[in-house]
């Protein structure tokens, strides 16, 4: 009976996930949210939800490490002390950085240092805690797979060669966790654990509603440089196109295999689009 934390679950690509992932009775699905009641209630009026009895729902801040805490004491009772996948989906997108370069960034420095501060305190730091405070599960876990959601846009070179300018500090905050899944990799890969950094891809949860006239134009401009590293690219994928190529990834991803500390897409390989 495999189970499975997964935090952000309240919407998106981690509503999707626990959509997915809760489908087969015999796993066992925590999701951890901010907001318990909310999440609480969505599931019970969604009609392919409602009646699933593997899926549990946990509170709990990614930045608060005595309510992640107390989260994996209560996925302790749930699952008899084991865990098999770890998967890190919650974050922040910030909306200070996704349109203009780091450049004009800095014209709003107390801005920058607020905006990059969170970015860290909840893409990085909360990162690190929620692996420290579920590895006793996992060491006694089947799977042992931990797996922390990350972007393309960490990739330095595909910003180099294409010069993608924007989401700077966003990037940065994605970069720095796929390092540190790195270094959780090198200790814990001969115990077994399976550490990922995976891009879901270019994912379509409602960031790119409502936007200006400007913000339209620097999205297209960076679409038209997405355009020119993959031809084939259409546009974004839907929550559930990405989640089940993030599933297959997951599921053939391996030690084995040398994937341990990878960062990688959802397409298995360097590829971000």
């Amino acid at each position: 009976m495999p189970s499975y934390v997964i935090t952000g679950v309240s919407r998106g690509i981690g509503y999707e996930f626990l959509r997915q992932y809760s489908s087969d009775p015999s796993n066992t699905v925590i999701g951890i949210v901010r907001n318990k009641p909310a999440t609480d209630k969505k599931v019970s009026e969604d009609a392919d939800l409602k009646d699933r009895t593997n899926i549990h729902i946990l509170e709990a801040d990614c930045t608060d490490y005595n309510a992640l805490k107390a989260a994996a004491e209560a996925t302790a009772k749930i699952t008899g002390g084991t865990l098999d996948y770890l998967i890190g989906n919650a974050g922040l997108v910030s909306k200070f950085d996704a349109f203009d370069p780091i450049g004009e960034l800095g014209k709003q420095p107390e801005l920058l240092t607020k905006t990059l501060r969170e970015l860290f305190e909840i893409n990085v730091i909360g990162q690190v805690h929620l692996i420290n405070l579920f590895l006793p599960l996992l060491l006694k876990g089947q799977t042992k797979k931990v797996v922390i959601v990350s972007t393309g846009l960490a990739d330095f070179e595909l910003t180099n060669k294409y010069d993608l300018e924007l989401g700077s500090l966003y990037s940065a905050s994605k970069a720095a966790v796929n390092m540190i899944v790195a270094k959780f990799s090198a200790q814990y890969k001969k115990d077994g654990v399976l550490f990922l950094a995976l891009s879901p891809g270019m994912v379509d949860v409602g960031h790119y509603k409502e936007l200006t006239p400007e913000q339209l134009q620097a999205m297209g401009s960076m679409l038209t440089k997405f355009a020119d590293y993959a031809p084939h690219f259409k546009g974004p994928l839907t929550p559930e196109q990405s989640v089940t190529a993030c599933r297959k990834v997951i599921a053939e991803a391996s030690i084995e295999k040398g994937n341990g500390g990878d960062f990688i897409s959802h397409l298995g390989t360097k590829r971000w689009l």
